[in-house]
């Protein structure tokens, strides 16, 4: 673009020079200043022309030139082509992506800090209620007006997703499930678990209902072998051994029985929970006493207990301390070293149980809260355990809002504790101190 100027002004020199020449130096003078205001006026049209065409740019207008202007509009022609091709794959890149979205069976909802909808698919119109042409940039949790939704997405803790039946539609039950990709952005994932859930609800009507059902039997059982046990005149060596391997093995039976209907209870949620003042220092007292019994001597047991009460269910909590106790028992040798403990942190309390036992291998540590999951099945056989003891910690704590944390190390010893959220402590007890 420089040499075609270049070779414009030389032109209007020789110009002027050949006009000063034959004409004079004067001649020759406005010559080259009348030729230098042409090209100034052609240039102030061009400009004109070129600001007229960038107020409304489109590919099919750009305007003809003349010199370099022919170059400038050439180019112009190019870079707009070029972009306009870009921009159409870009919408088409961004269609596919909104169809790919849209086929998904979850819901996506993508929003912004304040929580204004900047678009979602069909599947959540449908979970959500909400409509993505009338609804976009208005809060979601001004549409959907759950409490437990509200709660939930204005809680900014967003480990664990949501399970809750919209209002919108109670049949639905909807897993939200929140990602945060940018620090201004988040994506609202929602899944139907409706058939999931009402097939986990006939799971548990069943386990229920068979273990009710097998509660009577086994007492019968239990009764009458206990009768024939303390019979007199004594039975026999082998027949007293053969009875007290059955009431063993009955007694065993109804421990699993009553775990399986408590577990069944926690689950199903449908008892709401007990809000009472627990004394936990002297709940752990109780439990201290039954541990003793327990462990017959086998260990030494200490404990310690702060002066803190707490909010909740205290037979739930008795349950969930009482089984890590037990198995903190089952599974550390004679001789060792129980310590129970019951002290507030940071952020609450804890109820914790720490052992020089066997330990746990790090592999079977996310595992441990499942139903019958054992890590040694022919030990927990060995002792008794029903294999539901932490599947039962598990869910108490949770109805509780607190969790399980396990600490725990191969030949080392285990330690498991019992959380509680500060929300729930209360204060005005005696400190509880005893040694064996």
């Amino acid at each position: 673009m420089i040499l075609p100027a270049v070779i414009r002004l030389a032109s209007v020199a020789v110009v002027a020079v050949a006009a000063g020449a034959a004409f004079g130096a004067v001649a020759g003078l406005w010559a080259a200043l009348i030729l230098i205001g042409l090209l100034f006026l052609l240039h102030l049209f061009y400009l004109s022309v070129l600001g007229t065409w960038l107020e409304q740019p489109s590919l099919a207008t750009i305007p003809e030139g003349l010199g370099s202007w022919s170059e400038v509009f050439n180019r112009l022609h190019k870079a707009r082509r070029t972009s306009e091709v870009n921009a159409r794959r870009l919408e088409d890149s961004e269609a596919r992506f909104r169809r790919t979205i849209s086929a998904l069976p979850e819901g996506i909802v993508l929003v912004d800090a304040a929580l204004q909808i900047e678009w979602c698919n069909p599947v959540a119109e449908r979970h959500l209620a909400i409509r993505l042409q009338a609804d976009q940039g208005l809060r979601i949790t001004n549409l959907v007006r759950d409490p437990a939704f509200i709660a939930y997405m204005t809680s900014a803790s967003f480990d664990e997703p949501l399970l809750f039946r919209p209002l919108a539609d109670p049949a639905l039950a909807l897993s939200v499930q929140v990602i945060e990709f940018e620090p201004a952005r988040s994506i609202i994932m929602s899944r139907d678990v409706t058939q999931v859930e009402r097939l986990d609800a006939m799971r548990r009507d069943f386990v229920a209902n068979v273990s009710h059902e097998l509660r009577t039997p086994l007492t019968v059982v239990n009764g009458f072998l206990e009768t024939l046990l303390d019979a007199q005149p004594p039975l026999d060596e082998i027949r007293q051994r053969h009875l007290q391997l059955m009431h063993e093995q009955a007694t065993r039976m109804s421990r699993l029985v009553e775990d399986l209907l408590m577990l069944s209870r926690l689950e199903a949620e449908v008892t709401p929970l007990v809000d009472e003042d627990v004394d936990v220092p002297a709940l752990v007292a109780e439990i201290e006493a039954e541990a003793r019994m327990l462990s017959a001597g086998r260990h030494e047991i200490v404990c310690s207990a702060e002066p803190i009460r707490v909010r909740g269910s205290r037979d739930e909590l008795r349950s969930a301390f009482g089984n890590l106790v037990s198995n903190a028992i089952r599974y550390t040798p004679a001789s060792g070293r129980i310590a129970l403990a019951w002290r507030a942190d940071d952020d609450g309390a804890a109820f914790e149980v720490k052992d020089t036992g066997i330990g746990i291998a790090p592999e079977h540590l996310p595992r441990l809260t499942e139903r019958f999951y054992r890590i040694d099945r022919g030990r927990s056989r060995e002792t008794g355990g029903t294999g539901l003891g932490l599947a039962i910690v598990k869910h108490v704590l949770m109805r509780h809002q607190g969790r399980l944390l396990v600490d725990s190390e191969v030949g080392q010893g285990s330690t498991f504790r019992a959380w509680l959220p500060g929300a729930r402590l209360r204060t005005g007890a005696t400190p509880l101190r005893r040694a064996a």
